[in-house]
């Protein structure tokens, strides 16, 4: 199955990520164009050496004899660099947040997300841990084969090849879960890729043709397509008889498709090209071919294109080929550029450049632009505001929307991607993950076609509070309150389900946290804790990557203080955010619960060496203030917002850092029910 790829150059596979070593089993294996010809490579130039291409890296998907359910990680002369078994052996495609989502029909139809797959270890499989899976009756999966991803809407196209169907579901979607929609299309697909930016949908199937859907998820998923592309001679005769693999270049408007004619016959397969994809409609003249015995195409299931080097995957014929320079050159029985042997491959996708994945919680820059501040509300007594998380304009003037977690929630928080985060308690205990809150579902509600959930007895929820989010490195880290078990309970952020915890901090003491940061750059997370101190846990990831699982007591211990003397009771810390550009450490306290006049917002420097008594270099308290239980707050790189649940108001105070503090009124304010945690949503997410 294909997927678009800019004309850019494409970059050799970035493993400088900091991830979960022994949990998702990352490798230092390193990327890089090689001559190694251990895979059988024949290059086809005058030299009989290999072409020059530019460095990339790609998953295969295999699905031979003695290699089905196992993925590799090639580079771009296909060499294997390491292998996965994931269990699956159909499409394969990967997220913005750098999963791999693989498709499966080898023994139950199935879409796996496996976590960080380009970083997972040589010769490791899918972890029920920390991977997740969509599969069962209620999916309605029969035979999946190609995939795509909409990353602004966070949907997954399934091409579902006896179904008869395009299957959509959420991208954060577990377990036996109805899709978001269905599309039947006229004949049996293989694969499809979607165009992001203009909302359409390309469908190749089995009788050689390829339907396209304009604004197809805008029009509710259209069930019929706009116009079906034939390909044909200059004659107007169709010359395609089963289409399989399809690739979209944006860039020039381009359908690349491979067609494998017979599924008998390993010599009659074919490449076309389209030029005006976006309105190409009936028997199109196809602008090449490339077919015939030198050609080695027999069975092309899949295609992927990087700039103009188009791979295929040759499954009848075992190979991975080559075809530099896609669009110029005449049409006929043109040699690859290069032919790689391998076992009955069935599909690729290009691992992506390392993407830069700022979560939410670590924005430094004070300056960019705010689409929303998002506040989840929690009041004793049920009401409108409950179970919602608002949507409120980086000035505190209006609500532009709430998203029901049909939950008792507690704190919330975004990934890179936009997905959103809540602990909840009540009846149950856990963590809901919803697909695209900050940017598409602000007036939406929980829906198991979307969303998936983590809970249960394995998970050691019981009275989770404040959370953060480690995008880059796969974390769900979580303050857990409770009397007897209190600490930081870290999950696998692909994994769903009544799944156990990767690592557990605890405090020496056994103090209670409320809320949690944790810092990329350091490899820290700073605890809040309700008896007024703050732990902080050095080389967490480190620790992950040596086979920790249990951590006892914290490497230092912050005892805030004014000219050396510890605050006095009542002192109770509850909102947490650290920011590694200055290296101040930002806390809320809501001193007596019980008092709703006594909270306050501390700005500690060196805080990330800090130990023990530790003098407070900005204070924030008194009437003025309004902090009565400043429960949750969360910094911009310049200003505060502060959830203060006791007087019903979301705040914010500007120029923190600098601010000369005391008893000073709030820049700009809003009443809103009981606030129970705040979070700050970049505009920069609306381009993903």
């Amino acid at each position: 199955m294909m997927r678009y790829k800019s004309k850019n150059t494409s970059k050799a596979l970035s493993l400088t990520t900091i991830s979960l070593a022994v949990v998702l089993g990352i490798t230092g294996c390193n990327s890089g164009g090689g001559t190694n010809n251990t895979d059988g490579n024949i290059g086809l130039d005058d030299n009989n050496e290999q072409p020059s291409l530019s460095p990339s890296n790609f998953i295969l998907s295999n699905n031979g004899p003695s290699n089905v359910g196992t993925t590799n990680l090639i580079d771009e002369n296909a060499t294997t660099l390491k292998t996965f078994t994931s269990g699956n052996n159909e499409g394969v495609d990967i997220n913005k947040l750098g999963h791999l989502v693989h498709a499966g029909d080898a023994s139950v139809a199935s879409l796996r997300t496996v976590c960080h797959i380009q970083n997972r270890a040589d010769g490791a499989s899918y972890d029920s841990n920390i991977d997740r899976e969509l599969t069962g009756s209620s999916t309605g999966l029969v035979n999946p084969k190609g995939i795509d991803h909409s990353e602004k809407m966070g949907l997954v196209f399934v091409a579902d090849f006896n179904a008869m169907q395009v299957s959509i579901y959420g991208d954060q979607a577990a377990g036996d879960v109805m899709p978001v929609a269905t599309t039947i299309t006229d004949a049996t697909p293989w694969d499809l890729v979607y165009d992001d930016d203009n909302d359409r949908l390309y469908v190749a199937l089995t009788d050689g043709t390829v339907a396209v859907y304009d604004d197809f998820v805008e029009s509710d998923f259209a069930a019929t397509p706009a116009r079906v592309i034939t390909p044909s001679d200059e004659a107007g005769m169709k010359v395609s008889v089963n289409i399989h693999g399809i690739v979209l270049d944006k860039s020039t408007n381009t359908l690349v498709l491979s067609d494998v004619g017979d599924a008998e016959d390993i010599t009659d397969g074919s490449i076309f090209v389209i030029n005006n994809a976006d309105s190409a409609d009936g028997n199109i003249t196809v602008a090449r071919t490339i077919a015939g015995p030198t050609t080695m195409l027999g069975n092309p299931v899949d295609i992927t294109l990087t700039g103009t080097d188009l791979r295929v995957a040759e499954k009848s014929n075992d190979a991975i080929l080559v075809f530099s320079d896609i669009y110029n050159g005449e049409s006929g029985d043109i040699a690859p550029d290069l032919i790689t042997s391998t076992e009955k491959p069935e599909s690729l996708v290009e691992v992506p450049e390392s993407y830069q994945l700022v979560d939410v919680s670590d924005i430094t820059d004070g300056s960019a632009d705010i689409l929303s501040v998002a506040v989840s509300s929690n009041p004793a007594t049920p009401g409108a505001t409950s179970n919602m998380v608002a949507s409120f304009d980086a000035s505190l003037t209006s609500n532009s929307g709430s998203y029901d977690t049909q939950r008792t929630q507690e704190s919330s928080t975004f990934d890179a991607a936009g997905n959103s985060y809540t602990t909840f308690d009540g009846d149950a205990s856990g963590i809901l993950i919803s697909t695209k809150v900050a940017t598409n579902r602000s007036d939406g509600t929980y829906n198991p076609s979307y969303d998936r959930v983590i809970s249960g007895s394995n998970t050691g929820l019981v009275e989770p509070k404040g959370l953060d989010v480690a995008s880059q490195a796969g974390m769900i880290l979580v303050a857990e309150n409770n009397e007897t078990t209190p600490g930081i309970l870290i999950y696998s952020s692909c994994a769903s389900g009544n799944v156990s915890p990767v690592l557990t901090l605890s405090t020496s003491n056994l103090a209670r946290p409320w809320d949690v940061d944790y810092d990329a750059q350091t490899d820290k997370a700073f605890v809040a804790l309700t008896d007024g101190t703050i732990a902080v846990f050095d080389e967490v990831l480190a620790n992950i990557n040596a086979g920790v699982t249990d951590i006892t007591a914290e490497s230092r211990l912050i005892v805030p203080a004014t000219a050396g003397a510890p605050l006095e009771a009542p002192t109770n810390i509850h909102g947490i955010d650290y920011d590694p550009s200055s290296d101040s450490l930002i806390v809320s306290d809501v001193g007596s619960a019980d008092d709703i006049t006594d909270g306050k917002i501390y700005v500690m420097n060196d805080a990330a060496a800090a130990s023990g008594v530790t003098d407070i270099s900005v204070s924030i308290s008194g009437a003025n203030t309004n902090l009565g239980n400043p429960v949750d707050i969360m910094y911009t790189g310049s200003h505060l917002y502060v959830a203060e649940k006791s007087n019903n108001l979301v705040m914010r105070f500007d120029n923190i850092l600098t601010s000369s503090g005391g008893d000073i009124v709030p820049d700009l304010s809003i009443s809103y029910t009981a606030p129970e945690s705040v979070a700050i949503v970049p505009a920069s997410l609306q381009a993903h």
